[in-house]
């Protein structure tokens, strides 16, 4: 019976990702990375036991490194003559690895490669279909080797992700979403690569309060003179509402970073108190959340 960590692949620390052409191997790697798995694609198999050594206790009991996911193909030449054995030594060294195996249909395939228009790794100039069958049939021996056996066919490159990190997290909570929240003034542009933006313009705006013009959102009087609005506070109450709905969406589609804009006309008022507001509450659930005033000081 072939050695692992566990049977739970979580505990695995080396695991060797390979597969067939165009099925995810490069997608999955990230995932690996988010996870904190030290990576390497088409590692060459004569380097395979040297690298996989790396993850063995030193004198001091400690490895030189903790994880390592390991990309190895068809396109190692000696990859389909090499790996059984290269793997055998590897389980006769105790190192324990967990072979995944991605795979997907003739026709995703086919589809994948047409849409990237790159050379399959196994064409001899009969055609794509010939190629991806052929190396289906020749990686048969290699796919009956391994641990777990992934389907990419009806995934994309966000569900693939999130399926690696529900298997090989070490913990439930997977990669954690980090929120944060930016406030802004239209007036200078809308920030670039935001998820979310809630505009707060409808609010009663202090800046034509002469003694409050010059304060931030920040300010005790600011806060003070918005709360008094009832718009003010169904607004902040509707945000925090939506926000404690969406974001558990978003984690579990295993998104890493999430930023959300709160705009006003200046940026100096009225989004700065809404954001801060936003990240007291949205804290208490336990997101990890951040804030930054782009326009605060303008």
């Amino acid at each position: 019976m072939k050695q692992k960590w566990s049977d739970n692949p979580s505990h695995a620390r080396l695991v060797i990702i390979t597969g067939l052409s165009g099925s995810g191997m490069s997608s999955a790697t990230n995932a690996f990375e988010d996870l904190g798995y030290f990576c390497i694609d088409n590692l060459p198999l004569t380097m395979l036991e040297t690298f996989a050594s790396l993850l063995k206790p030193n004198d001091e009991g400690v490895p030189a490194i903790e994880r390592a996911a390991l990309v190895v193909n068809i396109r190692e030449r000696q990859f389909l003559a090499e790996f059984p054995s290269e793997l055998a030594s590897l389980q006769k060294e105790q190192l324990q690895p967990y072979v995944v195996f991605f795979e997907a249909t003739d026709d995703v395939l086919q589809r994948r490669f047409s849409e990237t228009r790159r050379p399959h790794p196994a064409d001899s100039g009969k055609g794509l279909l010939r190629a991806i069958k052929s190396e289906r049939k020749e990686m048969k021996d290699i796919r009956s080797k391994a641990d777990m056996i992934i389907d990419t066919s009806e995934h994309s490159v966000h569900t693939l992700r999130r399926l690696i990190l529900q298997k090989f997290s070490s913990s439930d909570e997977a990669t954690p979403l980090k929120v944060q929240l930016l406030s802004f003034g239209h007036k200078y542009g809308t920030p670039r690569d935001l998820d979310l933006m809630f505009d707060v313009r409808h609010l009663p705006n202090p800046y034509f309060e002469l003694s409050l013009r010059k304060l931030s959102g920040e300010d005790p009087k600011i806060i003070k003179y918005l709360k008094k609005s009832s718009d003010v506070v169904e607004t902040i109450d509707r945000f925090a509402e939506l926000l404690n709905y969406l974001l558990p969406f978003y984690k579990k589609e295993g998104k890493s970073y999430l930023t959300i804009g709160i705009g006003c006309t200046g940026g100096r008022h009225r989004s700065v108190m809404v954001a801060n507001e936003l990240v007291r509450r949205l804290k208490k659930t336990g997101f990890d959340i951040s804030v930054v005033h782009r326009d605060m000081q303008k």
